[in-house]
């Protein structure tokens, strides 16, 4: 039976065409259903919303104030005129002004003394904050859009301020809304009546008109609860429909051999593993062992030892007959990874070569840029089964590579892997093979029970011994360019001490400069005004110049980054590994897994270009040996603003964790099911994964106990619509490929 709601019905059926096509195009608002779900962004009192004292800069505002003067003014030699117009509330002044043609309507309605409601975007002009051209509402007098009663409601009640844009002002949207509000009666309940009942939870068309049209803020509180449970529970619902339905696929059980390649390698360590990596490990054989797909998250801070972890679970699915493929994201790592396992292995890494251990294995590296008569070995290698272990690149996921019995799956830095990728390597295993994903970027629990809730979740939250800690500190290189002197100096003395560095830019430094558009200069005068950075960001090319001439001459520096040819990449690497250059000024290709234990200090230019786990990652690079390390972050920015402060968080905390915390409340939650980084408007717009954690965990054990009960969802008609409308295609594709 299929429900159809009147809440699916399209918005231009009600609010006419054009309101229509601005919600659409500038609000992503379709439908019914989709403006009755865009909520307040908070509530105003009758003077919460006056004060003009507290206004910010650059943005989009929404103020109520009486007019204190207008005035028209002439310039231009008499040729143009423009109308300011000065607003005041008791805290402070806002000047409005209107240009040309525009002055005659607010000429006619800004009298002194009218009171009125604006929106606009806060700008400076002449050390002033103002409104260039602002919408209104009029409040009391002649045309007025808003009569002496609702004058009087508004003084009284909650005004719900939406998230607007420049087309549409947050009353307009008010309109919009009450001229739906009626449907909401008709909103169909996903939440099962005895989950609602339970938790004494509103049902949903009176949290929906409490959220909109509160009376008072404990309305505003029991409808935020009601809405951030319809969110954390249905998702949680589609995350365990997906983890039921791995448990029905068959997978070829890889139990632990006794006397196998696992064994020859942990009898030759020459280091006992951490208690964290011995109970991961134990945790990813208990998975191996079972006769459905492992599918699970192993997270660990920078330097934990995951590869340590991956490279048991490999080898112990190679003592059962099988092959494990490590998917890395890009061909430094890929290199790296397999220089380093080939290390850790020695012998055991040469099978069926000269030399190589009775037990032993090939390991074979596969990339894009290997030349054909090494891809044509590596191949064969694979297809017969010689090589237990492959390294590779998205060169892996090709239809012409062909496995003999893939059995597992590492995937390194998930997060930068597309799904289908992916999808196309399980697909290659006679039955799926099992899954393990990394990320050495640290995710708060809660989001990994959202993002990640249709996998098993690993912690290594413990470094093994020998790590040394790593000193961080902010550079402030325009305040303070003695300080950036000093750095450099620091640099040398860490060389002089028979260590190496890393200098980290944003920008390579041989991309073309974008040419000006047409207002390209209005956009630098209105950044320049909100104080944003203009200068160009520092390049790997020009600093490893600067530097090799200038404070580092006579040291060894080369240059590393992501456009170099693979081979000169790989060699300038090796070169840094075996201790042959002093300084390395790179991009971000040295983010993860390049390993070189020698290197002590590095400097990261423009730091505050870089996200705060970016920078966590950046950071693990050096401190990997017994001496302790030290990272610079060097900014030119005002030690005021929001980039400082962000700098300051990472330098003062090396718990990734606790960063990943404020990473996550800088950049809010983004789509948590989708392409989290699609920019498409989030599916989460109440709940809050770091705040409500709560919510969540009781949500996802509700969730668990429903699909339990009853797998297809027959008993929950309502639940089921929720999901297909939360699933769309291509969110569904990704749940099912994860």
């Amino acid at each position: 039976m299929v429900i159809v709601s009147a809440l699916d019905e399209p918005l231009k059926k009600i609010l006419g065409g054009t309101t229509a096509k601005v919600m659409a195009e500038h609000l992503g608002l379709h439908t019914v259903g989709d403006l009755l779900h865009h909520y307040p962004r908070r509530y105003a009192e009758r003077g919460e919303l006056t004060r003009l004292s507290d206004l910010p800069l650059d943005e989009h505002v929404t103020v109520v104030a009486r007019v204190a003067d207008a005035r028209v003014l002439k310039f231009n030699n008499g040729r143009g005129q423009r109308l300011e117009v000065t607003l005041t509330d008791g805290s402070g002044r806002l000047q409005l002004v209107f240009f040309g043609k525009g002055i005659h309507k607010p000429h006619k309605d800004l009298l002194p003394g009218r009171r009125a409601m604006f929106a606009g975007k806060v700008s400076v002009f002449n050390r002033k904050l103002q409104l260039a051209h602002p919408e209104y509402a009029l409040l009391e007098g002649e045309g007025a859009e808003a009569g002496e009663e609702a004058v009087d409601a508004f003084a009284g009640r909650l005004m719900p301020i939406y998230p607007a844009c420049q087309q549409m002002a947050s009353w307009k949207i008010t309109k919009a809304v009450d001229a739906v509000l009626p449907s909401v009666r008709e909103a169909l309940d996903p939440l099962p009546e005895s989950l609602r009942a339970g938790r004494a939870l509103l049902p949903l068309p009176d949290a929906l008109e409490k959220v909109h049209r509160p009376r008072t803020k404990a309305d505003i509180e029991d409808a935020r609860s009601r809405l951030k449970w319809d969110e954390a529970f249905v998702l949680q619902v589609a995350l365990a429909r997906r983890r039921m339905a791995e448990t029905q696929l068959p997978a070829t059980p890889r139990p632990l051999t006794p006397g196998g390649l696992l064994d020859a390698f942990d009898a030759k360590l020459p280091f006992t593993l951490t208690e964290g990596q011995q109970k991961v490990s134990r945790e990813i054989f208990g998975d191996l062992a079972t006769d459905h797909p492992m599918h699970r998250l192993l997270q660990g801070e920078v330097g934990s030892g995951k590869t340590m972890v991956a490279l048991r679970a490999m080898l112990a699915v190679v003592d059962t007959g099988g092959q494990a493929a490590m998917l890395a994201p890009t061909e430094v790592l890929a290199q790296q990874h397999h220089r380093s396992i080939t290390e850790m292995m020695g012998e055991l890494a040469e099978g069926g070569m000269l030399g190589g251990a009775e037990h032993g294995t090939k390991v074979v590296l596969l990339t894009g840029s290997m030349g054909a008569a090494a891809r044509r070995q590596a191949l064969l290698d694979l297809v017969t089964g010689e090589a237990g272990i492959v390294i590779g690149t998205h060169a892996l996921i090709e239809d012409k590579v062909q496995f003999h019995d893939l059995g597992l799956v590492v995937v390194d830095e998930q997060h930068r892997f597309g799904v289908e990728q992916r999808d196309a390597l399980r697909g290659k295993g006679k039955q799926p093979p099992h899954l393990l994903v990394m990320t050495a970027t640290p995710i708060p629990r809660t989001v990994a029970m959202t993002v990640f809730g249709d996998l098993e979740t690993s912690v290594l939250d413990q470094l093994p011994a020998g790590r040394s800690p790593i000193a961080s500190h902010v550079v402030p290189a325009k305040d303070k360019p003695h300080f950036l002197a000093r750095a450099w100096e620091r640099v040398r003395e860490e060389v002089g001490n028979g260590h190496q560095a890393y200098v980290v830019c944003p920008r390579i430094g041989d991309e073309e400069e974008a040419p000006k558009g047409k207002g390209a200069k209005k956009k630098d005068a209105e950044e320049a005004a909100a104080g944003e950075d203009k200068r160009p960001p520092l390049a790997v090319l020009d600093v490893a110049e600067q530097l090799a001439k200038g404070p580092l001459a006579g040291l060894r520096v080369e240059a590393l980054h992501g456009r170099m040819h693979p081979d000169d990449k790989d060699a300038v690497m090796r070169r840094f590994a075996a201790g042959e250059v002093d300084v390395l000024v790179a991009t971000t290709v040295i983010e993860v897994g390049v390993n070189v234990p020698n290197a002590t200090a590095m400097v990261i230019m423009d730091a505050d270009r870089f996200g705060v786990s970016q920078l966590h990652q950046l950071r693990g690079r050096v401190g990997r040996g017994s001496a302790p390390g030290l990272c610079l972050l060097v900014s030119e920015m005002p030690e005021a603003g929001p980039a400082r402060a962000r700098l300051a968080a990472v330098a003062g905390t090396l718990d990734g964790f606790e960063l990943s915390r404020i990473d996550l409340e800088q950049r809010r939650e983004g789509d948590v099911l989708g392409q989290a980084q699609s920019g498409a408007r989030t599916s989460l717009r109440m709940l809050a994964v770091i705040e409500d954690e709560q919510v969540i965990e009781a949500a996802r054990e509700e969730a668990t106990s429903v699909v339990a009960a009853d797998p297809e969802l027959t008993g929950y008609p309502e639940l089921r619509i929720a999901l297909q409308a939360l699933l769309d295609a291509e969110r569904e594709q990704y749940l099912d490929k994860g």
